[in-house]
């Protein structure tokens, strides 16, 4: 963009009033350090006080409209991404503060809005490395694996457990200012903690003495702390009614280690947590879709380890799972009297320090009662998703008009917690109650092509077979964009945890494309939501380019809120209403993958819940259809297409890209080959899942071995031929023959191709079509 335009920008949208806030806890800063309100008392200041300042001055700065009008100085998208990586930055313990300190002079001086958005542009140049031009695309690449990407799992513990570790990684323990990120603003907290607690202390029968909390088990016995945990918190509940929120109090904690809680796969027991149930007994019956905030207890006091941390950790995973509009969870641990209060994410879990209840007995209490009295936003739920009237919805703006989505059920979320823990929901719109459409929401790294955007542009080009775009945008919470660190987590600087090591943390591939803009519109709050546009981008507008990043202090992990309508609404293919069906709609998603790869597209994540059929003949979506641009890649032609890397779901990747190999259109055809071998064996009907199987290990093995095992199912035409038979489902078994001609051709010889040839896509089809046809004779044959 030219200076003079976006001097232009800067002339239409003055800041005015915007930093008036800033300014005001500048003079109260300057006033509580008896230093004159100058630009001089910024060379006064400490840098924890200008860390502070900078703090304050980004996000107000960031959420003005016009950062969504100016373009980035790092080559891409628009300058409110480039101050969402700048307040990460800042966050972190290393950074150089004097990069900052021109822009907040601009501003306390008062400045011109011209030079306050120079200096803006000159504070997120230095601290964003400059792109660096490469042959292939790099982007974000889920090396580890996920507890969402299981397929047909029976979730034992034994096999969860492992795949949970790896997905949390490092959890970030004792982080001081823990309590006051994620308590600090529930209101009237700390002056009802201290009156509920010399409350505890007065009298003859006193709750709490120099000893610590009456009553407390001294063995610390789980039955005896629990009895012990119900009773006290029913006490400080009590106590606290004077002081409380709200008129009834309605929430209790539950204490039922030795009964599964409904709603999970498998069964699973919660040693205490808190519900929405004034009346919770120990005979009443919980799903894990009531938990608020979920506890586990050690007796031992030395079981403050990453075990436990662990089983913190399922426990949560089973929350989100359950809670479709849940973000995030506070959750707690007491080892003996030793607590630690848990935030888990989409980027993992993080706690607080460890204090002993029997001698900070104030924390304890205001824990308790920050438990009791948190709000719905507070606890994690997400506010932009309203419930009125029984009925939930969001409101958006597209093509400048207001439009509210009602909600008609969840279609599906990811059972994980770290990951981009997608959710999609069937809605409609309130101007057209006919036509179905998808909301789609989930947590991708900054760094990451918006699927929104790369949908949008299939769209544009015609793509077939294709869910189509609607709208996107970035969610917004508090005014803000919604992001874990400095939404979420209130940029709690994860690197003043006790645990802390800089090498601890992953690096981030960053992807970029040369056709397309990553850039979303942010949606705001429901009190005003931003304007979407479905106008494309002009080509000056959209060239990207990209640059593996080592992620240090300065560039800590991030992930933010994304959502993506569809107007393209079906079930997932194992749903088919017959075997012909399936075979339909398998044929359908390949020719939409085909004309996706020919418009420059990669999906990278063909899987049974990623490709669709539509069964209601009233619904206009198409019939057979691919969805889930979350992976894909725009593909440049003249290099070598894809990317090095592991993607997809496990049960489903083709063999080379467990391998490492750059990944090609050919390995999306192979995994539409695993798709069906998968449904055929697990499905003996349409949805109607057969449970586990011997294949159940394909979701835990490591890459190595599981590749390894699939090469061993097809190299050998006989042993193929056998296990079909064995283990494809009587629903299914007419499709055994058809299975091995498709063998055939996706594995030549019982090899992997050795090279990329665009004709498998017709000769897939082709035996596809086959197996359709004589399906259908021998249906009109034996009248079925």
């Amino acid at each position: 963009m030219a200076d003079q335009e976006r001097s232009e920008i800067i002339r239409n949208h003055p800041i005015g009033n915007g930093l008036l806030a800033f300014l005001t806890s500048f003079s109260s800063l300057c006033e509580s350090k008896k230093i004159s309100c100058s630009v001089e008392a910024l060379t006064q200041l400490d840098d924890e006080d200008v860390q502070d300042l900078a703090s304050s001055l980004l996000p107000t700065l960031q959420i003005l409209p016009i950062t969504r009008l100016l373009p980035s100085r790092t080559g891409s998208g628009v300058l409110r991404n480039d101050l969402l990586r700048l307040i990460s930055a800042v966050a972190s313990t290393d950074f150089d503060f004097e990069r900052v300190k021109p822009l907040l002079q601009a501003v306390v001086a008062k400045k011109s809005d011209e030079e306050i958005w120079t200096q803006v542009y000159c504070a997120v140049t230095e601290s964003t490395p400059p792109p660096r031009p490469i042959a292939s695309s790099l982007l974000q690449t889920p090396w580890l694996r996920n507890t969402s990407s299981f397929a047909n799992s029976s979730e034992h513990r034994k096999y969860v457990d492992a795949v949970l570790k790896e997905e949390l990684g490092t959890m970030y323990v004792g982080l001081h200012r823990f309590h006051e990120t994620f308590f600090g603003d529930v209101a009237g907290l700390q002056a009802a903690s201290e009156a509920v607690f010399a409350k505890c202390r007065e009298g003859s029968n006193l709750l709490f003495d120099n000893n610590g909390w009456a009553g407390w088990p001294l063995q610390a016995k789980e039955k005896d702390v629990l009895s012990w945990f119900q009773d006290i918190v029913q006490k400080l509940s009590q106590l606290a009614q004077d002081h409380s929120p709200t008129a009834t109090p309605t929430r209790r904690p539950i204490a039922q280690p030795d009964k599964p809680l409904e709603g999970s796969t498998a069964d699973r027991k919660l040693d205490v947590g808190f519900v929405n149930d004034p009346k919770a007994k120990k005979s009443s019956r919980y799903h894990w879709s009531q938990i608020l905030v979920p506890g586990e207890l050690k007796s031992n006091p030395n079981a403050d380890t990453s075990k436990t941390w662990l089983d913190i950790g399922r426990y949560v995973r089973e929350v989100l799972a359950t809670q479709d509009t849940r973000r995030f969870v506070i959750a707690f641990t007491l080892c003996g009297p030793l607590m630690r209060i848990w935030e888990f994410d989409r980027l993992g879990g993080i706690a607080s320090d460890q204090f002993d209840i029997n001698q900070d007995g104030l924390r304890f209490v205001s824990t308790i009662l920050g438990f009791l009295w948190m709000n719905e936003e507070q606890l994690g739920f997400d506010p932009t998703i309203i419930t009125s009237g029984g009925i939930r919805y969001v409101e958006i703006e597209r093509n400048g008009r207001r439009e509210r989505l009602i909600f008609d059920g969840v279609m599906r979320r990811a059972p994980c917690i770290a990951g981009r823990a997608t959710t999609c929901w069937k809605v409609h719109s309130d101007r057209d109650r006919q036509t179905p459409l998808v909301i789609k929401d989930s947590w991708q790294y900054l760094e990451r092509e918006e699927e929104g955007a790369l949908l949008k542009e299939a769209t544009d080009k015609g793509v077939a077979n294709m869910a189509r775009y609607y709208c996107h945008y970035t969610v917004q919470v508090s005014g803000i964009d919604d992001d874990v660190q400095n939404n979420v987590r209130k940029q709690l600087d994860i690197t003043m945890a006790e645990n802390y090591r800089p090498e601890r943390l992953v690096t981030i591939r960053t992807t970029t494309s040369t056709a397309s803009s990553r850039e979303g519109r942010s949606m705001a709050d429901r009190k005003r939501p931003a304007s979407q546009t479905d106008a494309a981008l002009p080509p000056s507008k959209r060239s990207c380019s990209a640059s593996p990043t080592k992620v240090d202090s300065n560039t800590l992990p991030n992930r933010v809120h994304r959502r993506v309508i569809l107007r393209d609404y079906g079930e997932p293919i194992f749903c088919a209403s017959s075997p012909t069906a399936l075979l339909v709609a398998l044929e359908q998603c390949i020719e939409g993958h085909k004309s996706l790869h020919g418009a420059g597209f990669l999906h990278r994540d063909i899987s049974v819940n990623n490709l669709m059929i539509n069964k209601d003949e009233s619904n206009p979506s198409r019939r057979g259809f691919l969805i889930d641009l979350d992976l894909a890649i725009k593909e440049h032609r003249g290099v070598a297409s894809g990317v090095k890397g592991k993607t997809g779901t496990r049960a489903f990747m083709a063999i080379g890209a467990l391998l490492g190999e750059q990944h090609s259109f050919i390995h999306d055809l192979e995994s539409f080959f695993w798709v069906l071998f998968w449904i055929c064996i697990h499905y003996n009907g349409p949805d109607e899942d057969i449970g586990t199987t011997r294949f159940e290990k394909w979701n835990y093995e490591d890459d190595r071995s599981l590749a390894f095992l699939k090469k061993g199912e097809i190299d050998d035409e006989m042993d193929f031929m056998k296990t079909a038979k064995e283990c494809f489902t009587p629903y299914y078994q007419p499709l055994v023959p058809w299975a091995n001609r498709l063998r055939r051709v996706v594995f030549p010889n019982g090899n992997r191709w050795q090279r990329e040839d665009e004709s498998l896509y017709s000769q897939m089809q082709d035996i596809l079509g086959k197996a359709r046809k004589n399906l259908n004779i021998f249906n009109n044959i034996t009248g079925n």
